[in-house]
């Protein structure tokens, strides 16, 4: 036999088998993937039943937070006077006859207390171009005053800070017409004893 090998006696050449380096290495890379898929699935489940560190998606992920809108109790404020505990002087400014009167006697019915009924001093007669103006002492201003606007809106307010005594008058202009209805002014008396809280906006996630 000719060739690399010379056969002497009756020993044959031992022969190596070539190694398969290729087919270890593939198996070895696929036993890598294998592992790696199998523990990102493991990671997977234990995200789904444990979340993850992360919120529900229902919550959002930040981006979908919404503005709401609560209604903060309103700060507490002093209580308002009763009509009944208001006395209230009637002044007429204007040229027309009997509207002192005719005003003191309906605000009696809703309730007010009247002290003098008559013509306007000399400083306001014939000087409130509006329907009315409503004056009384400093105390007065977020007191007995709102609460007698409401029998007559739009009349101007006014304090004097050297006046005395709790009363307050009302001083007939010359756009009065009449006094607003009692149910609006109920209506106004009661929305200004209980005013709406103010709203305030807060953001949520």
């Amino acid at each position: 036999m000719g060739g690399k090998y010379r056969i002497k006696g009756n020993k044959h050449p031992r022969m190596r088998r070539p190694r398969r380096r290729g087919r270890l290495v593939v198996l070895t890379v696929a036993s890598v993937v294998v592992l790696g898929v199998g523990g990102w699935g493991t990671l997977q489940l234990i995200d789904v039943f444990t979340g993850g560190g992360k919120k529900a998606s229902a919550a959002g992920d930040g981006t979908d937070c919404g503005t709401t809108t609560k209604a903060s109790p309103s700060p507490s404020a002093k209580p308002l006077p009763q009509p009944r505990t208001i006395t209230v002087n009637v002044l007429n400014a204007t040229t027309r006859g009997g509207l002192a009167k005719k005003t003191a006697d309906e605000l009696k019915k809703r309730g007010f207390k009247i002290g003098d009924v008559g013509n306007a001093t000399e400083q306001y007669d014939k000087k409130v171009k509006g329907t009315g103006l409503l004056l009384g002492p400093a105390a007065a201003l977020d007191t007995s005053l709102p609460v007698l606007g409401t029998q007559l809106p739009g009349a101007e307010r006014r304090t004097e800070a050297a006046r005395k005594g709790a009363a307050v008058d009302l001083v007939i202009g010359d756009g009065f017409k009449e006094l607003a209805t009692k149910a609006d002014a109920d209506r106004a008396l009661t929305e200004l004893a209980t005013p709406e809280p103010a709203p305030t906006t807060k953001k949520g996630c």
